[in-house]
């Protein structure tokens, strides 16, 4: 098993059963806009090197990973050994029991969240869309359900996100997401539109804690603020380029 680049994340809990950590722009073989661990399939990068890419993630993991359908909803998919070979339906979270089976979350301003259960692990990918319909409500769901446990033995990890900073909203937004009313900060356009600057994180910890989770930590990180770091779809977007992916990854240590 490979050891995770040095400057990839890893959640701070003590689980000697869990591998996890999510990716960075280092580590990998593409090129240009690219450079250089692009997991992304559909951003316009050379495939071979893509491929490699995801490689050298799933040597780290020790284990093949599932790539999800990501459609910002809230569809949680348990993992099974033939979307390994299948194409998986859509989906936006999804939880392993299988030590052989890996979850992978594609993100490049969205946050990911990974969960760890006595059994089970889980990953959810949540940007406003899936954090207003649910996504990480329904995935510590599904993981207790699978993994049989409580809420409370469930510990959850946030990666890199659009930090609060550069997380421009408006009002449907702001109302879609709900939450503590400190998680957004009044900052009009250059229009004088209303706007908020909305702390993704944030919210998301919110939401984990009310669940009554054992421990909720990370997001800590801005991923368009950290341009040699992190891949953006927003910073790049505005720069009429496109963005590559990083992955959250998690599997259980049989």
């Amino acid at each position: 098993m490979s050891l995770p680049h040095p400057d990839w994340l890893q959640p701070d809990w003590l689980r000697p059963d869990v591998r996890a950590f999510m990716s960075t722009r280092a580590g990998g073989v593409s090129r240009g806009e690219f450079e250089s661990m692009n997991l992304g399939v559909a951003a316009g990068d050379d495939p071979a090197a893509v491929a490699e890419n995801r490689a050298r993630l799933q040597a780290a993991l020790g284990a093949p990973a599932v790539f999800l359908r990501q459609v910002h909803g809230a569809e949680v998919l348990r993992l099974d050994r033939r979307w390994l070979h299948e194409v998986a339906p859509p989906a936006d979270a999804a939880i392993s029991t299988d030590p052989d089976l890996g979850v992978a979350i594609q993100v490049a301003d969205c946050l990911p969240v990974l969960f760890a259960a006595p059994g089970a692990v889980g990953g959810a990918h949540a940007g406003w869309r899936g954090l207003a319909a649910g996504v990480l409500e329904r995935t510590v769901a599904s993981l207790c359900e699978a993994a049989a446990c409580e809420p409370s033995q469930v510990q959850a990890w946030m990666g890199a996100c659009i930090g609060p900073e550069a997380f421009e909203v408006g009002a449907e937004v702001r109302q879609a997401c709900g939450g503590d009313p400190a998680a957004y900060r009044y900052q009009p356009n250059a229009a004088g539109e209303d706007r908020w600057r909305a702390d993704l994180a944030a919210l998301a910890r919110e939401r984990l804690q009310a669940l009554g989770l054992g421990r909720v930590s990370g997001g800590g990180w801005c991923t368009v603020s950290e341009a040699s770091r992190f891949f953006s779809y927003r910073r790049e977007r505005l720069l009429g380029r496109e963005s590559g992916r990083m992955v959250a990854a998690i599997r259980l240590l049989g």
